[in-house]
């Protein structure tokens, strides 16, 4: 009997076989659990590759390049993040490990493009402090920018430090004065001086540099840790703006004093803005942290954004020094709405 045929095919040609279909193989929401991935940091992004520092173990402070696990997704990873990494950890040259997991974030320090953007971006993950860079003179402080930049470290639940840099150059009271009544902490230093009571405002914490260029903050970071070899850029004349010197973000070990190794802190560098969009920030969230400020709003009507002129607000019935603070807030808000810098 002549064996039937399949096709073009004999059925005892390997080919009469049928082949799985697509779509057939049985899903499973089980995920490779990665008991032997490696903790690690995130210090720089660049072009779809991930600088890691290793963050346990005999290899602690190994540099690693990594590149992110198909399974994430779109799922950002950015500078800060604590991550787990498999594959080759050797750090040797042209090797190349994998990004399976992203631990779960304790802050975000995001912004927008401008105003009318919707797409927030994630600057940076994990940090305690933002540290606010802006010069005495050359150029000009420019108040507004400095605004925003505390708006968005209050929504990100970092804590705020002003760095007036050129001190030499312009009598920082009068900017001091402006940010008194918000209890902004902050440090003053000068071209050439000794960073050290910058550097004790850092040590054991995470801390952000923000600042428009030309204002000393990539001069700051190479004062700070030595070897971080940060461009540096001049101030324009006409202009009065700086250029842009740093261009991406770094994070960077704060080293310990007096040398002998070891870490007191870190220090993420990014390049300078001239904008800060703010459309992700919810003015309700906003004033949560200012908790006195907070409790005069229990008795606000419904849809009170807070604002000078809003009708029946509880912020008019502050009095006194508290009365400074609820026109300082008031300021905040209001740069949130404007675009001028």
């Amino acid at each position: 009997m002549t064996p039937r045929s399949v096709g073009r095919y004999d059925s005892h040609d390997p080919e009469s076989y049928e082949r799985p279909r697509r779509h057939t193989r049985p899903r499973t929401k089980e995920r490779p659990a990665y008991d032997d991935a490696v903790p690690a940091i995130v210090v720089t992004v660049d072009r779809g590759r991930f600088t890691c520092l290793l963050d346990d173990g005999p290899d602690k402070g190994t540099v690693i390049t990594a590149m992110k696990a198909r399974p994430l997704g779109r799922k950002a990873v950015v500078v800060g993040d604590r991550v787990r990494i498999v594959g080759d950890t050797s750090g040797a040259e042209g090797s190349l490990a994998r990004i399976v997991l992203v631990d779960e974030r304790r802050t975000v320090l995001r912004r927008t493009a401008d105003d009318t953007d919707p797409v927030e971006r994630v600057i940076v993950a994990n940090a305690d402090q933002l540290v606010i860079v802006a010069a005495l003179a050359d150029p000009e402080p420019r108040p507004r920018l400095i605004d925003r930049a505390l708006v968005a470290a209050y929504d990100a639940g970092m804590e705020p430090l002003l760095c007036l840099t050129k001190a030499d150059l312009a009598d920082p009271a009068t900017l001091i004065g402006i940010y008194r009544p918000l209890g902004v902490e902050h440090v003053v230093t000068q071209r050439g001086a000794d960073p050290a009571n910058v550097r004790e405002r850092l040590v054991g914490r995470t801390s952000v540099l923000v600042g428009h260029s030309g204002v000393g903050k990539s001069t700051l970071v190479n004062a700070l840790v030595p070897d971080a070899g940060r461009s540096t850029g001049v101030v324009n004349a006409v202009t009065g703006r700086g250029r842009h010197t740093s261009t991406n973000v770094l994070m960077l070990p704060l080293p310990r004093e007096g040398g002998g190794g070891g870490v007191d802190g870190w220090i993420v560098d990014t390049p300078g803005i001239r904008s800060f969009g703010l459309a992700h920030v919810d003015p309700d969230h906003l004033i949560e942290a200012f908790p006195d400020l907070h409790d005069l709003t229990a008795a606000c009507p419904r849809g009170c954004t807070h604002a000078s002129g809003e009708p029946e607000c509880g912020l008019d019935e502050a009095t006194g020094d508290q009365a400074d603070r609820v026109a300082s807030f008031r300021r905040l808000l209001a740069s949130r709405e404007s675009s001028e810098y």
